[in-house]
């Protein structure tokens, strides 16, 4: 079963898309605290090159093998498919970026999106605060509707153990990572590799989509939404491709976010070894799906010339 993300968002008439508050979100916050403090800690009083690889090679499996592809280009929108114990590590692993469970990351995910598309989006889920407040809505607090849709995972993931049980204990999943790391390079190894990779991960997390969301590189256009996608050119080896959002609002179903010539992806090229090694099948490009009511091709400007045309994409 595939879905538009927003399918799994239920709206009837009492739903308001934008009377509610924003609200400190005590557990978020607390557990950004406590990983930034560590992060802090690693780098001050526990600097080793050892913690320092260990922190790297930890943050480029979680954000690209987990968040990038297991988590948004997998499990939320269903872009392509694997044997389900894959799926599985693949999800886990974007648990371990340390932002929710499986169920969290859909509903915060699919909730925004269902926000973007409405006809008047609310500055929280548009990123249209400033940058301060943003970040501290976004890392430290959460926009509680008064009458909010409903939301129902499709019952292949709501009802799987794995995914019941991984949802339940996505903070604890973090001691799978920091027990090895403590026995081979003791606690600094663990700053390094969890509190520090956390604590970068949320923080990229938000900046990237606050900045994917307000200005920057267009190759298409949904016209009659107030939220539009932006792309972040020349971070696309740092994000994984999650940086070419501008595409993605353009084809949310599409495994491969770099559709343009230099657009570096490599959560696509990762998609491309599991298919090659026959562990990933129906993989969806830009245009195995209907094209968005909107949708227009922005071109690139001619030499000195400041407008923008555009043209239907095509499908």
């Amino acid at each position: 079963m595939r879905l538009w993300s927003t399918e799994r968002v239920c709206a009837d008439e009492a739903t308001d898309a934008i009377a509610g508050s924003i609200r400190w979100d005590a557990l978020k916050s607390v557990w950004l605290f406590l990983m930034t403090t560590g992060g802090i800690a690693a780098i001050a009083y526990t600097p080793s090159w050892g913690g320092f690889f260990g922190f790297l090679g930890t943050t480029a499996a979680t954000i690209c093998a987990g968040h990038s592809v297991g988590m948004h280009r997998l499990l939320i929108h269903r872009a392509f498919q694997t044997p389900k114990w894959l799926e599985y590590i693949l999800v886990w692993l974007g648990t371990l970026v340390g932002m929710a469970g499986p169920f969290g990351m859909i509903r915060a995910h699919d909730m925004r999106d269902w926000h973007q598309r409405q006809s008047e989006c609310p500055p929280h889920p548009s990123h249209g605060a400033g940058f301060w407040r943003d970040a501290w809505w976004q890392m430290h607090c959460r926009f509680d509707l008064d009458h909010p849709p409903r939301f129902e995972i499709e019952p292949e993931i709501a009802e799987d153990r794995f995914y019941r049980w991984l949802d339940r204990t996505w903070m604890a999943q973090q001691l799978v990572v920091g027990l090895p790391l403590f026995a081979v390079g003791g606690l600094g190894w663990v700053l390094w590799g969890v509190c520090l990779r956390v604590a970068v991960s949320l923080v990229g997390h938000w900046m990237v989509g606050h900045f994917a969301h307000r200005s920057g590189h267009q190759g298409w256009v949904v016209d009659g939404l107030p939220v539009q996608g932006y792309n972040i050119r020349g971070l696309g080896l740092i994000t994984f491709g999650e940086n070419w959002h501008g595409n993605h609002h353009a084809f949310p179903h599409s495994a491969k976010l770099g559709l343009e010539n230099g657009q570096w992806d490599p959560g696509f090229w990762l998609i491309e070894a599991i298919e090659a090694v026959g562990l990933a099948h129906s993989v969806l490009g830009p245009h195995d799906r209907a094209e968005r009511d909107g949708l227009r091709r922005v071109k690139a400007p001619a030499q000195g010339d400041g407008r923008f045309g555009a043209e239907r994409s095509s499908s």
